[in-house]
C-alpha cells in the first residue's frame, strides 16, 4: 500500500473525516486531500504533525 493511501487508511481507522483530522493536527483540509492523493510534494513538518495525532511516525530505511 502507498504512503497516500496508508494515511487514509489510518484516519479512517481512528474515525475521523479529513476535516476533524485536519482541524486537530492543525494543519489545513487541503493538505489533508493532497497527501490522500499522494502529491509527490508535500511539507514534511505537516506529514509528521497528521502522523503523530494518529499514533504513528515516519521513519527511513534502506530499500531490500
Amino acid at each position: 500500500m502507498g504512503f497516500a493511501k496508508e494515511i487514509m487508511a489510518m484516519r479512517k481507522a481512528a474515525g475521523l473525516t479529513r476535516a476533524q483530522l485536519a482541524k486537530r493536527a492543525g494543519v489545513g483540509i487541503r493538505f489533508i486531500r493532497e497527501v490522500e492523493h499522494g502529491k509527490p510534494t508535500v511539507r514534511l513538518d505537516k506529514v509528521n504533525q497528521i502522523l503523530d495525532l494518529l499514533g504513528y511516525e515516519l521513519c527511513i530505511r534502506r530499500k531490500p
